[in-house]
């Protein structure tokens, strides 16, 4: 496991626990968490920016002011709070990895998947839908799936749904086979 995922993920819980309590008043807030984390990362990893977070000189707050500047009326009191927490205990640099956890967490909550299907050739309608439909009594909720194209895969489709990773295809089997053979 990353350290840097182990450093991000109470922030993550923390902000979709914010976020959820703001959801009994707001119908869109998980979205717009969503969003304002996506803004924020995008905004702090920019590589101007990152060098100026990250210089000793800039105090947490303007750390913050920086970030929200830079949004504009994009991030309400709250998430400029929850970037204030990160920006003292100096983890703005987490806030791609809080992003994407924040993500995760979102999409468990909301009993969906996310589903890379990497095949040698594309699917088709058929096909995905079987995929789809055949994932979702696997996982018990809603699949979004992508399908991504590598000539590699010979045949068959490699999985590829949360941290499980399903390999069904013919390039797979063959280095099993081959494995099996040299020992």
């Amino acid at each position: 496991m990353s350290s840097v995922t182990t450093l991000a993920r109470p922030y993550a819980k923390a902000a979709f626990a914010l976020a959820q309590d703001e959801q009994a008043h707001d119908s869109l807030a998980l979205a717009r968490w969503e969003d304002m984390l996506a803004l924020a990362a995008a905004v702090a990893s920019d590589a101007t920016m990152a060098a100026v977070l990250d210089s000793p000189h800039v105090s947490p707050a303007t750390a913050v002011k920086l970030i929200a500047d830079t949004a504009g009326d994009a991030l309400n009191a709250r998430f400029r709070d929850f970037l204030s927490v990160l920006a003292g205990n100096d983890r703005l640099q987490l806030l791609p990895e809080i992003a994407r956890l924040f993500r995760r967490l979102r999409a468990k909550a909301e009993r969906r998947l996310q589903v890379r299907v990497v095949s040698a050739v594309p699917l088709d309608a058929a096909q995905s839908a079987r995929m789809r439909e055949a994932l979702a009594k696997r996982y018990a909720c809603q699949i979004e799936l992508d399908n991504e194209i590598d000539r590699d895969v010979i045949g068959g489709a490699v999985i590829y749904a949360g941290d499980e990773v399903i390999d069904g295809s013919l390039r797979g089997r063959l280095q099993k086979l081959s494995g099996s053979l040299v020992r």
